[in-house]
């Protein structure tokens, strides 16, 4: 019997993951092949022999992501909004879901000259530096807390840098004292937040609950803690009509759109649904009061 070809190494791995990547299992596959080989997941040969290193591989690097390791984990990389972006071990790696929530921040600045921007909760950078790729005459601040995250999102911005974006400015500290690290009081035009919103005794997925970092994924008994500071912080942060997106899932559909609303300065307060009908995010507009 000959070398295993590629195409029939990757018939025998889609199956393992469709139970955590479902439609998406064969696309995950390539992606881990792409790894193992040095290549772009495009340009792979179906018919490339493979030897038998790469085969144990391959296999090993399938078989933990069956187990509910994050893809980017193993891989390095995520695409998001279409820009690649550096992710591994430590750092929450970016949901499609999110790209909803940056849909939602351009749309609020589309007729603003150069607007001020800041990504609380910022993990890999991602949200922060889609909307400054997207947006060249955008002034940019990204703000997280991890040092583990703040390394990846220094590392992000200085190659979205070098590739010609925007330039964004990264702050390391708590999304409570934001508006002391940015030096904005009153100035921003959008704050963007997608903060750990589950409770801390909620039943999740093992690649979030055993894998993701925990600081990124679980927000306190009631999955708030960080969503009431990035609440009072967007307060501060942005001026009268600047908007306020922030992320925060399923479970808070009524509970983040109560806090907006009880808190007495934001009016417009909205919440939007994922790709699948469920909450996923609320905008809120800043008053003048």
């Amino acid at each position: 019997m000959g070398p295993m070809v590629l195409g029939d190494l990757l018939d025998e791995a889609e199956p393992a993951l469709r139970g955590v990547a479902r439609s998406a299992a064969r696309r995950e596959v390539v992606e881990l092949a792409a790894r193992v080989l040095g290549a772009e997941p495009d340009g792979l040969d179906p018919a490339r022999p493979l030897d038998g290193r790469a085969v144990r591989r391959l296999r090993e690097l399938v078989r933990r992501r069956a187990d509910g390791v994050p893809l980017g984990h193993l891989t390095g990389r995520v695409v998001f909004a279409g820009l690649e972006l550096a992710v591994g071990p430590g750092v929450f790696v970016p949901r499609v879901h999110s790209e909803l929530v940056l849909a939602a921040g351009r749309k609020a600045v589309e007729g603003i000259a150069g607007p001020t921007v800041v990504d609380l909760c910022a993990g890999s950078g991602a949200i922060g530096l889609a909307l400054a790729h997207a947006r060249p005459d955008a002034r940019v601040h990204a703000v997280e807390f991890d040092p583990v995250a703040v390394d990846f999102t220094r590392r992000n911005a200085a190659r979205r840098a070098a590739l010609g974006d925007a330039e964004v400015t990264v702050h390391e500290g708590e999304a409570a004292r934001a508006g002391a690290l940015t030096g904005l009081a009153a100035g921003a035009d959008l704050v963007l937040a997608n903060p750990p919103f589950m409770p801390d005794a909620a039943e999740v997925p093992d690649e979030f609950g055993r894998y993701q970092p925990r600081q990124a994924v679980f927000g306190g008994a009631d999955g708030l803690r960080v969503v009431r500071q990035v609440v009072e912080a967007a307060a501060g942060l942005l001026r009268p009509g600047g908007v306020l997106v922030v992320e925060h899932g399923h479970l808070h559909g009524a509970t983040v759109p109560g806090l907006l609303r009880e808190s007495g300065r934001f009016a417009d307060v909205s919440c939007r649904p994922d790709h699948d009908g469920w909450p996923l995010y609320s905008s809120a507009v800043r008053t003048a009061s």
